[in-house]
């Protein structure tokens, strides 16, 4: 085998996923006056990909994907934020976790729980991957 293969075949078992779940914070969101008005739950869960040979191989933060980072970011940007649309404010936490140059791939979806009367929430799921032009 090729050493470029060999090295291509050690890159892809290296890529880790890093899942952050059931984050749970209040904001703006909605076009009722209610909801103009009065912070909601939204329940936001992530998936994020990126190559972690390094952070394997070295055993140090600096070679790994920060997710603490990347989490307090999405909560002051989510906390502080108010947003009509659950769509709107799915592609801005996208884009955040975008913003990090080693991310390759990233979903993320946004619950908003008893958003309907018989249903435990809805939520919308985008995703991306680094070189996309537009959400999946």
């Amino acid at each position: 085998m090729p050493l470029h293969a060999l090295n291509e075949q050690h890159l892809d078992h290296d890529l880790a996923s890093i899942r952050i779940k059931n984050l749970r914070l209040r904001t703006f969101i909605g076009i009722k006056e209610e909801e103009i008005k009065n912070r909601q739950d939204v329940i936001i869960n992530v998936v994020i990909r990126y190559r972690a040979a390094g952070a394997v191989q070295f055993n140090h933060i600096d070679q790994a994907l920060n997710y603490r980072t990347i989490t307090k970011h999405i909560i002051s940007h989510v906390e502080d934020g108010r947003f009509q649309l659950l769509e709107r404010m799915t592609r801005e936490v996208l884009d955040i976790v975008m913003s990090y140059p080693q991310v390759l791939t990233a979903q993320v979806e946004i619950d908003k729980p008893h958003a309907l009367r018989f249903a435990d929430s809805v939520s919308i799921t985008l995703s991306e991957t680094r070189g996309d032009h537009a959400a999946v």
